[in-house]
């Protein structure tokens, strides 16, 4: 397979601020955004790729969000950064405390938009799902976020600055004078599931990934990173050499006829296209497997036959099938399989030599549950009637 021209859509994107607008934000820039704006404020170009490295550590490994505070930073230099530039995140309007641990954040953003991100606490990790669009553009029937329209994608800047104050939160920042490995790491895992379909926002995904990856900053290693496509064909060579993180593939059927009805971008680019993209990405991303997602809907997918299907399309394609029991929301068009067929369902993947853990639902009394985020601003109330038109179901 070879790379392709970027997927283009008709999407309102916030720009960064240039400098006649004021304060331009620093967080999300690249390394070599940060070095030409530096220089564009007066840092001599000689010095710039150390004055990158100073800044970039203290926002990124240190959460310092003074310029006063960066100690090795000459005053007069301090004076200029505070005149010319910020270090701001979107902002926490609400946040959730579910039973089970798992924290849920109302994030707002330029224009007032809100998103919606989630942190789960587990035994040995703690992942944070974050977004990558203000809504969604790809309608699955079964998934709340997709009954909210398209507003625009999240810039670079906003999609780690979800990272970031998930941190604040969490109070993981290092202390000062000790090594940032020597901290425990409550945030472990991040996993692009929240809104939006992220290849559909690629470069401004890759740019904050990258920044999350970076040894000087929050350091993550690539194989803690998942990045979750409902199958934008084009994107995904890209993903793995330019991204090179674990990938995720929101299945849920095993023919053309049910995947068009519960992921219309099947229409676009069909089951065969889709697992040819995806023969090749765990050899270029050097990738262990992929996770194919698969969401358990009664008398829609879950079937024996299903899952014999399932198993003959991956066969060959190193990979692991996360069941995910249907999280109901209210005026849903589907039901949750039951307990025993699910079990009965992954049986038959397991004989077949595939990993296939039965995901538990986390966060359902809050409504952070997967397929269950939706901002409360760009909630737009439908009938159960309107949702199963939608969905093909009446």
């Amino acid at each position: 397979m070879t790379a392709t021209a970027p997927i283009t859509q008709d999407l309102i994107t916030i720009p960064r601020k240039l400098p006649e607008d004021g304060l331009i934000n620093l967080v999300g820039l690249t390394r070599n955004q940060l070095r030409d704006v530096l220089i564009a404020a007066g840092t001599p170009e000689k010095q710039a790729k150390m004055r990158v490295g100073q800044i970039w550590q203290w926002i990124y490994q240190k959460g310092v969000r003074d310029f006063d505070a960066m100690t090795n930073l000459a005053k007069d230099y301090r004076v200029m950064l505070a005149g010319n530039f910020e270090i701001t995140l979107p902002e926490v309007v609400t946040r959730q405390l579910s039973e089970d641990g798992t924290r849920k954040y109302l994030v707002r953003i330029s224009g007032g938009h809100e998103v919606e991100v989630v942190y789960i606490p587990e035994e040995s990790r703690g992942t944070l799902c974050i977004s990558s669009q203000v809504g969604c553009t790809l309608t699955c029937s079964f998934c709340h976020t997709g009954t909210q329209k398209l507003v625009r994608n999240l810039t670079a800047g906003e999609i780690i600055g979800q990272v970031m104050l998930v941190r604040d939160d969490l109070g993981e920042w290092p202390e000062p004078g000790r090594n940032p490995k020597d901290e425990t790491r409550l945030l472990s895992n991040i996993v692009l599931m929240g809104m939006g379909e992220p290849l559909y926002n690629f470069e401004n995904v890759r740019d904050a990934m990258k920044i999350a990856m970076d040894p000087e900053g929050i350091s993550l290693s690539r194989r803690r990173i998942t990045l979750s496509t409902s199958g934008v064909v084009p994107e995904i060579f890209r993903t793995a050499e330019e991204i090179g993180c674990l990938l995720a593939v929101s299945f849920h059927a095993t023919t053309d006829e049910v995947r068009d009805r519960l992921v219309p971008i099947n229409k676009r680019w069909n089951i065969a296209e889709l697992l040819e993209a995806l023969r090749t990405y765990p050899e270029v991303s050097n990738s262990e497997r992929i996770t194919f997602e698969y969401v358990m809907l009664k008398d829609v997918n879950d079937s024996d036959d299903d899952a014999r299907r399932l198993v003959q399309l991956i066969k060959g394609i190193p990979a692991k099938i996360n069941l995910i029991p249907f999280n109901e929301w209210p005026g849903a068009p589907y039901q949750r399989s039951s307990n025993n067929r699910i079990r009965a369902f992954a049986d038959i993947i397991y004989k077949a030599g595939y990993a296939s853990p039965i995901r538990t639902p986390r966060g359902e009394d809050i409504m952070a549950a997967c397929g269950q985020l939706k901002s409360a601003t760009e909630r737009a109330r439908k009938s159960k009637k309107q949702i199963d038109a939608e969905a093909g179901l009446s």
